[in-house]
């Protein structure tokens, strides 16, 4: 199930922009503390590196994502999440905007 809507949280109001614009996204805080981001990957291959765990959800558009180690390129649409271990990194494809939610963990 695709996230739509996200209630009862504050909002970082100055976007993270990263990879000279190709990725932008804004914090979110639950009220329990939890964080994630909501943001756009623009059509761009770019190479991302993991602190803590992160689960990617997309919530529109596409990307294949690769994760470190890997050789294989998978894909991910509206619905899908995949996983990325803590202190690693992936690398995601785009040719169109994808739309997601970094959950942190």
């Amino acid at each position: 199930m695709t996230t739509t809507h996200i209630d009862g949280i504050s909002v970082t109001t100055q976007a993270s922009v990263y990879f000279d614009g190709k990725c932008v996204s804004h914090g979110v805080t639950f009220p329990d503390g939890t964080k994630k981001s909501v943001g756009v990957v623009l059509p761009a291959t770019l190479t991302f590196k993991t602190g803590a765990a992160e689960i990617m959800e997309c919530v529109a558009g596409a990307c294949e994502y690769r994760l470190a180690g890997s050789d294989t390129w998978l894909r991910s649409g509206p619905g899908e999440r995949f996983s990325i271990p803590a202190n690693s990194s992936f690398d995601i494809r785009v040719t169109e905007a994808y739309h997601y939610i970094c959950h942190f963990g």
